[in-house]
Formats: structure tokens, C-alpha cells, sequence
């Protein structure tokens, strides 16, 4: 009679353990889903990664290029600068998004498996996929650019007379720092205002 109820207690643990580990293999597969639904937020947030440096290094360059290379020399140094930024997100953008779609395994998949059952995760599925949420991310870039636009043309005035005036104080900045090279590179006069961005 022992004999009986040990062997059958080991079945039951073994069909239980088999159990947990086929619900466990099912939300794996539940999460991979997921985070294969999610790869082109994961793809834009690695090329937003690799782009924020290239963009200081493109800003901080077209200072020293308009402040301190000669005018003849200028558009030439321009684009060799543009070619090797270039040059920088051609080999950056694919390392960053091999990091973060491996990362994505490791770090956010154990947190979909820890946090939502397997229901809730089928669920989440189902929400990702659905067509409406599919065409109102597809609407997302248009929304933007829309409110953007109407953005700059109604905060327009307001703010080209405060961009105008900082571009001013930091000019005198400059070219008091500079002992003037800024206004006589000018012929006295100020730099043309820039203007606040516009839609791309």
C-alpha cells in the first residue's frame, strides 16, 4: 500500500512538474509574440539611440564650420563631415538594434512572464493585433506632423521675438568673448534670425 502511494505521488509530481513546465514553455512562446509585435518600436528606439550623438557631433561641427572655416572652404568641409556621420550611423544603428532586440529577451521578457498570466498575455496579443490598434499607429505620424504644424504657425509670433533676442544676447556673448572676429566677419551686422523648426 506505501509502495502504491509513493509511486502514485510521484506520478502526480511528475505530471505536475511536466504541467509547469509546458505552461511555462507556453508563455515564453506567448512572450516572444509580444516582443516580436513590438520590433519596429524597438528598431526606432535604436536608431533614436545611435542618432542623439550624431546630432550633437553635426551641431557642435556647423558651429566651428560657420564660425571658424573660411567661407570658400565651408560647403566642401560640410560634407565630408556629413559623410562621416554618415559613415558613424551606418555602423552604429544595426550594433544598437542587435543590443536591443537581444536586451529585449533578457530584460523585458522575464517581466512579461513574472507579471501576466497566460490569459492576460494572450490577451495582450490579441489587443496588439488588433486592426484598430494597427491603423491608429499608422495614423501616429500623421496625427504628429498635423499638430506640429498648427503648433509652430500659432507659437510662431510669440517665440521668434524670444529666439530672436537670445540669438542676439549670445551673439554679443560671442563676439565679446572673441573680441568682436563675430560682427566683423559681418560687417557690423547681426546674423540673420533663425527661425523656429519646422515640419519636417
Amino acid at each position: 500500500m506505501t509502495f502504491k502511494k509513493t509511486a502514485w505521488a510521484a506520478v502526480v509530481a511528475m505530471t505536475l512538474a511536466a504541467t509547469s513546465l509546458s505552461a511555462h514553455a507556453d508563455k515564453k512562446e506567448l512572450v516572444q509574440k509580444i516582443l516580436a509585435s513590438q520590433q519596429t518600436a524597438l528598431d526606432d528606439m535604436a536608431r533614436n539611440v545611435a542618432e542623439q550623438p550624431a546630432r550633437q557631433l553635426a551641431g557642435g561641427a556647423r558651429s566651428i564650420i560657420v564660425q571658424a572655416v573660411p567661407e570658400d572652404k565651408r560647403e566642401a568641409t560640410a560634407k565630408q563631415v556629413d559623410a562621416e556621420i554618415r559613415k558613424y550611423l551606418d555602423a552604429a544603428t544595426p550594433i544598437v538594434r542587435a543590443s536591443a532586440t537581444k536586451l529585449s529577451q533578457s530584460a523585458i521578457g522575464p517581466l512579461f512572464e513574472e507579471r501576466f498570466s497566460e490569459d492576460e498575455l494572450k490577451q495582450l496579443i490579441g489587443m496588439l493585433e488588433s486592426p484598430i490598434l494597427k491603423k491608429y499607429q499608422g495614423m501616429l505620424p500623421e496625427l504628429s506632423n498635423m499638430l506640429l504644424e498648427k503648433v509652430v504657425t500659432d507659437a510662431r509670433p510669440q517665440v521668434t521675438p524670444k529666439l530672436q533676442s537670445a540669438e542676439a544676447n549670445i551673439r554679443k556673448i560671442l563676439d565679446t568673448a572673441t573680441g568682436g572676429k563675430l560682427s566683423q566677419g559681418n560687417d557690423g551686422k547681426a546674423a540673420p534670425a533663425a527661425k523656429p523648426a519646422a515640419k519636417k
